[in-house]
């Protein structure tokens, strides 16, 4: 259970960073709200998760998430580029995650 709770913060941890794009630099109540309601569930989540989880597999998962998650949507929704290097380095963070998953 800790796992799906952790993915789920790690999901969070993606709409707040990208929540950050549409708030413009916090002037934008919705956003603004939406965003640091997305900042509180993804640490509240993290937290539920570390009771059972190692600390540093916890946090390593959680930012991989999000980082990958990002990364990612910063492509699809920003027009970032999607260069083979960029992919292939997001594919090392997600071969990462699941070491640290196997390792756990």
């Amino acid at each position: 259970m800790a796992w799906a709770i952790l993915f789920v913060a790690g999901l969070f941890e993606v709409a707040w960073a990208i929540g950050l794009k549409y708030t413009d630099g916090f002037t934008r109540l919705i956003p603004s709200a939406l965003t640091l309601a997305a900042m509180a569930v993804s640490v509240v989540m993290l937290a539920l998760a570390l009771r059972t989880l190692p600390v540093g597999t916890g946090y390593a998962v959680w930012t991989g998430i999000g980082t990958i998650g990002t990364a990612l949507l910063g492509v699809a929704l920003f027009g970032e580029p999607a260069t083979a290097l960029r992919l292939g380095c997001i594919g090392l963070i997600v071969a990462g995650i699941v070491g640290l998953k196997l390792a756990a």
